[in-house]
Parts: C-alpha cells; structure tokens; sequence
C-alpha cells in the first residue's frame, strides 16, 4: 500500500492551524456519540472524553499544547460571548429569580464558604505546600476567574486551571447521584447547586442533561459564584494564616 499521498496529507495538515480547530470540533462530536451511546452517562461527559480524545491525539502526534492552542484559540475566544448568551435563558425566568433572589445568594455564599474552607483544612491537614494549598482555593470557580484570583493569592494559575477542569468533571460525576439521594426534584435547585459546585461544565452539563430552566440556574450560579469569590476568598484565606 503506497502512504505516500497520506504522509503528504498530514504534512499539509500539521502545517495548519486548521487542523487543531477541526481536531476539537471531531473529538466533540465523537466525545457526543459516545455519551449517547453511554445513554447520558456521567463518566461519559462528553467534555471528559473530548478531553481524553484530544491529549491522546496530542500525545500521539507529539504536538505540544501551544501548537494546539494556536490552532484551537477561535474556540477559547467564543467562550466569551456564549457565557455572555447564558444571560438569555435566564431573562425568560426572570420572575422566578426575583422570587428566590435572596435564598440564591445566601446559599451562594454558603457553598463558596464551605468550598474554600473545607479545601484550605483538607490541604493543611495533609501538609500541602503553600502555593499548592493557594491554588486549590478558588477551584470550584470557572478557569478564568479561578485563575485570576490564584494569581493574586500567590498560587499557580496553570495548576488552578487543571484543578478547575477536574472539580466540574468530579461534580458532573457526583453531582446527579447526591442530589438523587437527597431527594431534589426542582430543576431551579438542581441547576443552581450545579452551577455552584461545577461551574461551567456543570452548567453544560444542565443544559444538555437536565432542563433549559437548570441550564439558566446553573449559568447565573456560575456567575455569582465567580463574583462572591473573588471577595470571600480572600479573608478566609488570611484566617487560615496563608
């Protein structure tokens, strides 16, 4: 069998940065046949599989990630206005987040007080280095934001980055299951806790597995969390004498 014209092909190809758009867009679509397949699985997400696809394929074609995200960049810059269009599903249950406004923002700032110090103890208790202890703080908050306050804290943003994208796949896992367990049967309370705990994978995760009403939940928890944690980390940390 004559590879001549496929090696040419992929030379043409890995020349490209083309080749890492498509290569994110294939690796989802596959990643949702499979989570199809799997029947709406949780370990099946296809943000995790997409995930595994794409850094097996980086891996086997020795491509380093700045090659790939040079590629794949007009996916990371439309991240901007789709979390901007989460605000439409939202406007159309207005009225029910009038209505519960208050009981959302305590249990916000609840969930960011218990995250960040069930963390921050967890990490002391195990002897985690400093900057290591820092960069878990803010893990439950979507990778921008996560990353911008471990920066400030003085932890590793690339590290809160990854331990960002491993807390929304563990929500998206555990998630269902306890809320199941404790008997939640109102899409508002499932998207908000959701979007609470797993951020923007949690909140993909609402859309495309529960309803458009947790989706609208899930996305405006995501938000505030972002918001309120950016103030609330902070001080505890200084309590914990970081």
């Amino acid at each position: 069998m004559n590879l001549a014209p496929l090696d040419a092909l992929w030379v043409y190809l890995s020349a490209s940065p083309l080749l890492h758009l498509l290569l994110t867009l294939v690796a989802f679509l596959l990643a949702t046949a499979i989570n199809r397949l799997a029947r709406g699985a949780s370990l099946a997400h296809p943000v995790l599989v997409s995930i595994a696809l794409i850094i097996g394929f980086l891996w086997l074609t020795d491509t380093d990630y700045p090659t790939y995200f040079e590629g794949a960049q007009f996916i990371h810059f439309l991240l901007g206005p789709a979390t901007v269009a989460l605000a439409v599903p939202l406007f159309d249950h207005l009225d029910r987040v009038k209505q519960m406004l208050w009981p959302l923002l305590t249990a916000c700032c609840v969930g960011i007080v218990t995250a960040v110090t069930t963390t921050l103890g967890l990490a002391l208790a195990l002897g985690a280095h400093t900057q290591v202890a820092l960069s878990l703080a803010p893990k439950s908050v979507t990778s921008p934001i996560a990353m911008g306050i471990a920066e400030k804290l003085g932890g590793i943003p690339s590290l809160t980055a990854g331990l960002v994208l491993l807390t929304g796949t563990l929500g998206c896992v555990v998630g269902p299951v306890v809320m199941r367990l404790a008997g939640a049967r109102d899409d508002t309370v499932k998207g908000f806790t959701m979007g609470l705990s797993a951020h923007g994978i949690g909140t993909a995760f609402c859309f495309s597995s529960v309803s458009t009403l947790a989706g609208a939940f899930a996305g405006m928890s995501m938000g505030l969390t972002g918001l309120l944690t950016a103030f609330i980390v902070p001080p505890i940390v200084g309590l914990f004498g970081f």
